[in-house]
């Protein structure tokens, strides 16, 4: 299945291009969606994690407390990375599934962590959604309602705007009209849907 990694930074409006796609009939599987997936009590993911943190990293309701997960995580390189070992492995089998099972001309797999991760190599062609740092700083901020500390931690441990620039395939610029977002995806499913066509 000829498969677009759709990525960029926290705050960039993935999920605004994203939904274009969809409506455009195009599937989407969502890495974040994947990723809260593998962690839903009962899991074997979370009963780790409550292992390392104790019970403290849960919600009343037994669920994992994702505000107080990501605080820790983006506090201290050798948690994240402690998370991301258990973590990854899960969530790219999950979306092999999804890939596997998509049944729309081309399959879009939508991912923030896309280039820094193995899941880069499950995906044809990268799309990058593309904003300023500024831009990333004030959406999140509104989105969130995190502190601003955490969003900067966020977005220094996601490869940079440059990083991401150089490993595109196409760019989306997402500082404009949303009528100028909306023209362009039409223009590159139009393009994606010959590509998947010659794919074999």
């Amino acid at each position: 299945m000829f498969t677009v990694g759709l990525t960029g930074g926290i705050g960039s409006g993935k999920s605004t291009v994203a939904g274009v796609f969809a409506e455009l009939g195009v599937e989407i599987i969502d890495a974040d969606v994947v990723a809260r997936d593998v962690v839903e009590p009962p899991s074997t993911a979370l009963d780790a994690i409550r292992a390392r943190y104790g019970a403290e990293i849960l919600t009343a309701d037994g669920a994992l407390d994702r505000p107080r997960m990501r605080q820790l995580v983006f506090a201290d390189e050798a948690e994240r990375a402690w998370l991301e070992d258990l973590l990854h492995p899960l969530i790219e089998e999950r979306i092999r599934q999804g890939i596997a099972g998509c049944d729309s001309p081309y399959c879009m797999l939508v991912s923030p962590l896309l280039l820094e991760t193995s899941q880069r190599r499950l995906v044809d062609r990268v799309l990058v959604v593309d904003v300023s740092r500024q831009t990333q700083l004030q959406r999140s901020l509104l989105r969130d309602q995190s502190e601003r500390a955490t969003i900067e931690a966020i977005i220094d441990a996601q490869a940079s705007r440059e990083e991401r620039l150089r490993a595109a395939d196409d760019v989306i610029d997402n500082e404009g009209a949303q009528s100028a977002l909306t023209a362009h995806v039409r223009e590159l499913h139009a393009r994606y849907k010959t590509m998947a066509e010659s794919h074999d």
